[in-house]
């Protein structure tokens, strides 16, 4: 099975943007082993082609029943947060695709939320993993010329709604490192001073944990928010940095368990949005 584990980081990849979950992501590309043992060996003429199919159409399989459970969520849904720093970073391999892990934020991931399935499997294929048309065709068994029409949607989807600001690694490391010091002693002007005006927070306690069950606007109220968050942690709550996701957050964890991960965009020397993990399952692998 030397092809499998070949092939194992860019199976996990797909599965992972595709269903914004770690775990689910997991679980597919272990049905994907399953299958791939059992299939004819005539049938594997192409290892990867056949297995992006089969961990493709699970994905798509999984997102249909996955739609109710969303519908259903508490709160705002969040990704899965993934470590991607150090040992983390080889779920992403090979090298050549960590060039791509702003295709793993959290903004991006919510973004790929707002496509239907079918376009975001396209868009995928196609924009990060450099699929051909003819490729995705067979993989979702539809002709080209419907693979292009979902593709230029949801091309023309992300290109519309994908954050426009852009900011440097050490820029968003420094606003990160503001953050954290205003929160810790408790300065709320501080605070503010480093937050766009239309600042957003979203947090994910999915009903398992406390949380803001809306989004929270505005930089007096989230900033607000944060200094009474910081106010209420228990004393033995540890506090670190961590790449999640491609970008530096905050890892806090309750006696060396995972407790909440609070994640930032930073654009034009302001922070401009938060996304905070508090759901307990979705913090399991951390």
């Amino acid at each position: 099975m030397a092809d499998f584990e070949t092939y194992r980081p860019l199976l996990f990849s797909i599965a992972y943007r595709m269903l914004g979950s770690a775990m689910d992501a997991e679980d597919i590309v272990q049905e994907t082993f399953i299958r791939y043992q059992e299939a004819n060996p005539e049938q594997v003429e192409h290892p990867k082609a056949f297995l992006s199919t089969i961990v493709t159409r699970l994905c798509l399989n999984q997102l249909q029943s996955a739609r109710v459970q969303r519908e259903q969520y508490i709160g705002p849904w969040l990704p899965e947060p993934v470590i991607t720093g150090g040992d983390g970073a080889s779920l992403f391999s090979p090298a050549s695709e960590l060039g791509k892990l702003d295709t793993i934020s959290m903004a991006f991931l919510v973004l790929l939320e707002s496509l239907s399935p079918a376009e975001r499997a396209v868009f995928l294929l196609r924009e990060v993993f450099d699929y051909d048309y003819a490729e995705i065709a067979r993989i979702l068994d539809k002709d080209e010329a419907a693979c292009r029409q979902l593709f230029s949607r949801a091309k023309k989807h992300v290109t519309e709604n994908r954050p426009r600001f852009k900011a440097t690694p050490e820029e968003h490391n420094q606003l990160l490192g503001q953050f954290l010091l205003a929160c810790n002693v408790g300065d709320v002007e501080g605070l503010t001073k480093l937050l766009a005006e239309n600042v957003t927070s979203w947090s994910d306690g999915g009903g398992k944990a406390q949380a803001a069950t809306r989004p929270i606007h505005g930089a007096d109220s989230v900033a607000r928010f944060f200094i009474g968050l910081t106010k209420k942690m228990p004393a033995d709550a540890g506090v670190e940095l961590a790449d999640i996701n491609g970008k530096l957050g905050v890892l806090v964890r309750l006696s060396g368990k995972p407790f909440v991960v609070i994640t930032l965009e930073v654009g034009d020397g302001i922070i401009r949005e938060f996304r905070v993990v508090a759901n307990p399952e979705k913090l399991a692998r951390l």
